[in-house]
């Protein structure tokens, strides 16, 4: 049976976010909307009607009475689980709404278990994994990668990290105990700089699509995939750091109490919570921190596209834009 669809409201555009974008404050609500960790339990089968409520959307039909707050909420979901290029369902650790749960465990733990070589070596490979897997989840799908490339990016990666935490916790075996509960941090910002450009090495070797502001298709760039995957760094860095940073000084001062001496076994359980309070926050502030629709000015691409836009266009494109991936 054929069911009655309604047409979408006039002027509404399931696709215009609901904040300016081109503000830090409206990117932080944005996140915070679809970073929501409570989407991470919802089931399949809503996310998937979600999906459909959204592309019926697109194409300007509803199921009748559709709220507004109902198409909305639909998009939530959809922006949450499904990827922004390719539409297709992320895998549930990948999604930056487990950003929360899975990042204030995996940060508990290793600001933890910091003093043995073999604890920082475990919990670092476990990291690395997470990180490989949110890494290739959330890059510009329009860019392809091989399995044999995502191998040597992740050995790669937790190589960097392993030689990183495993070298700075012998070498601070003589320094003052806060600086060996700062190596954890060194070791994630280290490896973010080799896991991300690795994992989306596609990117850089052929570059991104870049479009107008009509979003027509100009060609590909590879001074935009550096320029968008070297934003993605610098955010998953800052994201980590107040947690990786603050958290070892707290946590130093709270182990002078008797009480804390006597509860030991509860400072692992304790970090972890503290932990999802700074990610909780850290999570949407750090996707916040540079547009998703990222830009580029004509005169920073590369000689041969720009003359390509400039025999096709001539002076109408000022700026070019693409998806930076998260």
């Amino acid at each position: 049976t054929h069911t009655k669809m309604a047409t979408v409201p006039l002027g509404f555009n399931i696709d215009a976010p609901c904040w300016d974008q081109s503000t830090f404050v409206g990117r932080l609500k944005h996140f915070l909307n679809i970073t929501d960790p409570r989407t991470v339990l919802v089931p399949e089968e809503e996310l998937d009607r979600a999906k459909a409520l959204v592309e019926g959307c697109r194409a300007g039909l509803v199921p009748p009475g559709s709220s507004r707050e109902q198409l909305l909420y639909a998009k939530k979901l959809y922006d949450s689980a499904f990827h922004p290029d390719s539409g297709e369902k992320m895998n549930l650790i990948g999604r930056m709404s487990f950003q929360v749960p899975g990042g204030m465990a995996l940060t508990g733990c290793m600001l933890q278990f910091y003093r043995t070589v073999p604890a920082v070596v475990f919990w670092q490979w476990v990291n690395q994994s997470f990180n490989a897997i949110v890494n290739y989840t959330n890059r510009n799908a329009a860019s392809p990668i091989t399995l044999r490339q995502i191998g040597v990016a992740y050995v790669t990666a937790t190589g960097t990290a392993l030689a990183t935490a495993v070298g700075l916790n012998l070498y601070t075996k003589r320094a003052p105990p806060l600086l060996a509960r700062w190596v954890p941090f060194a070791a994630v910002a280290a490896a973010n700089c080799v896991n991300i450009p690795m994992m989306r090495q596609q990117e850089i070797i052929n570059g991104v699509m870049v479009t107008d502001g009509d979003n027509n298709e100009l060609g590909r760039s590879r001074r935009a995939a550096v320029k968008g995957i070297a934003q993605v760094v610098i955010s998953r860095i800052t994201m980590a750091a107040p947690g990786m940073i603050i958290l070892p000084i707290i946590m130093e001062r709270l182990e002078k109490f008797p009480f804390m001496q006597r509860i030991r076994v509860l400072h692992g359980p304790l970090q972890v919570l503290l932990c999802g309070g700074f990610l909780l926050f850290m999570v949407p502030a750090a996707c916040a921190l540079f547009p998703q629709r990222c830009s580029l000015a004509l005169a920073d691409l590369e000689l041969e596209l720009r003359d390509s836009i400039v025999a096709t266009h001539g002076d109408k494109v000022q700026y070019v834009y693409f998806n930076k991936g998260l």
